[in-house]
């Protein structure tokens, strides 16, 4: 097991040695016993923990602690002095120290208490800005797929909109991303360090809401064994995103309305009145305006809600990210199943994009996942769609053949004969693929182009 690199620095050698050896059975530890010698090492080595003491020749010890944290990688500081005062630990504190300790009281039981707390409070740092990053790569804009220009204008609205206060109204169809758009509000926001708390109002009992938003105390009703901290107060300096809002009743209505005017609030069986610094968003695929005309949402709730409005087209309207999403689900789905599929094939395209996905990217998504997991070889085909996004080919080739009917004043045998030319002339002459286009066999096929002369197609 690697131990955790410690630097000693005291101009006193038998401090200095004393030290190293209580610690050096935890640690592997280095000695200085000026500024300069240690500043030598720290620019050689990443140590873990700095323990320095406040009198030093030349520099004193907060200037080291300065020096130290202005490092890519700094360590722990901790200082140590004889002359412990409460104006020292403030100041000590101000120039990054992680803690302080008085030399004259110090035990060593408690020096290694400190040391090790404060590397588990280093180690949840670092792990907490790892997880950061993460979510602004996995909730960014960039990560958000989109080049058509409902969606870019979608975008552009987010990026205006994420530094400010606004209270923002996500509309549009299920499926089409809202919550993504709301994370990427926040992640985008002067809140992104704070927390993100979602609700989702539809899955809660209405007698419920009020207590998963505002929390409620012990003994409030029945069930309420202990006191709850309501999601509005778990989100204090952060965001709060309501998904479904059009679900509330009139009761939480109201609630919801003060606390958007005043920021303040009471816990369920209580009357003390507490505040919440927390931006709102909310999401919902209900027509509000109609539910505002039929009395089923308040309207000044609804004006407060939509400062700004963002509505998200559904996938229908915006055709052309269709083969961009399905491209990038599945290079997610084929590593995530550990499979060799690379590409679809063109039947499968023509599949994805003749598909009215009433369902918008949930439902696309749901159908590449699907298609990866049956596919045989490296290429999607038609086959491996879900079969209400695949067709029915001999249905389509029906459809098309009372077009050429109608639009053309044509026999029965001369619109199928001119269906049978498009069908080879659009697979190169494939008479398989041909075959499969108009939703007949190749046996049929064959006899049909006897038929129709066309053997030499």
């Amino acid at each position: 097991m690697i131990k955790p690199m410690l630097l000693i620095v005291d101009d006193e050698k038998p401090t200095r040695e004393g030290l190293r050896a209580v610690l050096e059975d935890r640690y592997d530890v280095y000695l200085a016993e000026d500024t300069a010698a240690a500043v030598e090492l720290l620019e050689k080595e990443h140590f873990d923990v700095l323990l320095t003491d406040l009198r030093l020749p030349s520099e004193d010890g907060m200037k080291l602690i300065a020096r130290a944290k202005s490092l890519s990688k700094p360590p722990v500081c901790i200082l140590m002095t004889a002359y412990g005062s409460e104006e020292v630990a403030v100041e000590a504190m101000k120039r990054g120290a992680d803690d302080y300790i008085a030399k004259g009281r110090m035990q060593i039981d408690e020096l290694e208490m400190r040391i090790g707390r404060a590397l588990r409070h280093q180690s949840l740092e670092v792990e907490n800005e790892s997880l950061r990053q993460q979510l602004d790569r996995k909730y960014g804009l960039e990560n958000i797929i989109g080049e058509s220009p409902p969606m870019q204008e979608v975008l552009e609205t987010v990026r205006q909109v994420a530094p400010s206060k606004a209270t923002v109204l996500i509309t549009g169809e299920s499926g089409t991303g809202k919550e993504l758009i709301a994370r990427a509000i926040h992640q985008l926001s002067p809140r992104a360090r704070q927390p993100l708390v979602a609700v989702h109002c539809a899955g809660l009992p209405r007698e419920l809401i009020e207590s998963e938003l505002f929390g409620h105390e012990k003994g409030a009703f029945t069930g309420a064994h202990e006191r709850r901290i309501g999601r509005v107060e778990q989100a204090q300096g952060g965001t709060l995103f309501l998904d479904e809002i059009g679900e509330i009743d009139a009761t939480i209505q109201i609630k919801l309305l003060r606390f958007l005017g005043e920021r303040t609030f009471e816990r369920v069986g209580s009357n003390k009145t507490l505040t919440a610094d927390v931006r709102l968003v909310t999401a919902t695929n209900k027509n509000l305006e109609e539910r505002v005309k039929s009395g089923a949402f308040r309207e000044d709730l609804y004006f407060r809600l939509k400062v700004v409005e963002i509505r998200l087209p559904p996938l229908r309207e915006r055709t052309g990210d269709i083969l961009l999403l399905a491209q990038d689900f599945l290079r997610e789905f084929a590593r995530e199943n550990d499979k060799k599929v690379n590409d679809f094939a063109a039947e499968s395209l023509e599949a994805l994009m003749q598909y009215g996905w009433p369902g918008n990217v949930r439902e696309l998504r749901t159908a590449i996942e699907h298609a990866v997991v049956l596919c045989r070889g490296e290429r999607i085909m038609r086959r491996d769609l879900p079969p209400n996004v695949r067709g029915n080919g001999a249905a389509q080739a029906a459809a098309d053949a009372a077009r050429l009917l109608t639009q053309n004043d044509l026999t029965v045998q001369e619109a199928e004969k001119q269906l049978i030319i498009r069908a080879l002339k659009e697979s190169n002459g494939n008479r398989t693929l041909a075959a499969k286009k108009i939703g007949i066999s190749r046996r049929t096929l064959h006899r049909k182009l006897h038929t129709y002369h066309l053997e030499g197609f």
